[in-house]
């Protein structure tokens, strides 16, 4: 480990996030390390729009790695390699007093083994674990020889990291328990999601490929369960995506109404009774929202083949696993028809056993979640800083 530089020495940390919520992550740490540092500090990497306001000039934009899909992955396996390839050698050529990587396992977790093997002395922090309490637990003590510590964003990941023999691995919180306030109605939101008709949200995804996947069976869902009972759905989606959604809810028997970026979306959250939603960090933000929900998710066969040899957790929704029980309904592959969906769909807008036990369960996650009065940026900032001898006083 190299040693600590002097008060005055300029310190100089790399960091790499390939995706939009890694991209926040990235901004939030380097505001605060500039916080504690001062001008001493000098960022590099890559990152976003977010990390590129805090001061990061990206190598590329990460719009170049918005790749889903194993068929999507094999075509641009070239570019990809080129990509990690030269984001290895401009990280050595930094040399960094850290190099902190951010989600995105399978380019990061490239780029960290090669750094390590050719500059052993470069401290290595991987904020946000790859889900080797899911699949590939192996990866968690292969970590070991090129990872010095994990930032966690569940509090269940530093047990399974002991139990896996991983590297040391910290619980610095979710992003998400720093914005309950966004997500939570006041008194006269809470009177709308009581209200009739109830509002239904559905989320597909957002990633074109999940979109793809998800829409005409949403669509399907959504047409039968409207014979059953009203309600007024929204759609929130991103910006980039308006056009792609739009074209393809053109032919759902029940027009949503969308809610474009993420302030409308948080609207919608705060107002909304229940959710159709694809499996993903999504659930642990209605969870966190207080709505309930019925999750959904389908891949190309070659993945599913793989996915279902590899899974090694009966339930791959966030929220389920920081609450510890199977209490969110999923519906996955062939189980995941519009006839399944509907049913379930009408269990959680009825004040229905099954919409009360998810209620009850959602109110025991901030317990679960809290990290005390440090937000998570200023916990991870804390363990970057311990890992180069650098905390502040």
């Amino acid at each position: 480990m190299m040693q600590a530089r002097s008060p005055s020495t300029d310190r100089k940390i790399f960091l790499i996030a390939t995706e939009e919520s890694g991209d926040r992550l990235g901004a939030a740490l380097m505001k605060v390390l500039r916080q504690r540092l001062g001008d001493s500090v000098q960022f590099s990497g890559v990152g976003g729009r977010a990390m590129t306001a805090e001061g990061i000039a990206p190598l590329f934009p990460i719009e170049e790695l918005s790749i889903v899909g194993l068929s999507a992955v094999v075509k641009q396996l070239p570019k990809i390699l080129r990509l990690i390839s030269r984001t290895a050698d401009a990280a050595l050529a930094d040399a960094p007093d850290m190099l902190v990587i951010i989600d995105s396992p399978d380019f990061t977790h490239r780029v960290a083994r090669r750094v390590r093997a050719r500059n052993p002395d470069i401290p290595i922090v991987d904020y946000v674990s790859p889900s080797v309490w899911a699949w590939r637990p192996g990866r968690a003590r292969a970590m070991r020889g090129y990872v010095d510590h994990v930032l966690a964003l569940l509090p269940f990941e530093p047990e399974e990291y002991r139990k896996l023999q991983g590297p040391p691995c910290s619980y610095v919180g979710h992003p998400l328990t720093e914005q309950l306030a966004s997500l939570r109605p006041n008194e006269e939101e809470q009177k709308r999601r009581d209200g009739q008709p109830p509002v239904l949200l559905v989320l597909p995804g957002s990633r074109r490929s999940e979109i793809r996947h998800h829409l005409a069976l949403f669509g399907a869902a959504l047409g039968k369960l409207n014979r059953q009972i009203p309600f007024e759905l929204v759609l929130p989606t991103m910006p980039h995506l308006e056009a792609m959604v739009r074209e393809g809810v053109a032919s759902w028997p029940v027009a949503p109404r969308l809610a474009i970026g993420e302030i409308e979306k948080r609207a919608a959250f705060r107002v909304a009774r229940a959710a159709l939603a694809k499996s993903g960090t999504v659930t642990l933000e209605l969870a966190l929202s207080g709505i309930p929900m019925v999750t959904a998710y389908r891949v190309g066969a070659a993945e599913a083949f793989i996915l279902r040899r590899a899974i090694r957790v009966s339930s791959v929704i966030l929220a389920n696993l920081v609450i510890g029980s199977d209490i969110i309904p999923e519906f996955l592959q062939e189980n995941c028809t519009p006839d399944k969906l509907a049913e379930a769909l009408v269990d959680v807008i009825k004040d229905s056993p099954e919409r009360l036990r998810q209620l009850g369960a959602f109110a025991t996650m901030d317990g679960k979640m809290s990290t005390g009065e440090q937000p998570p940026s200023v916990r991870a900032a804390d363990i970057v800083l311990a890992e180069v001898g650098l905390r502040s006083s």
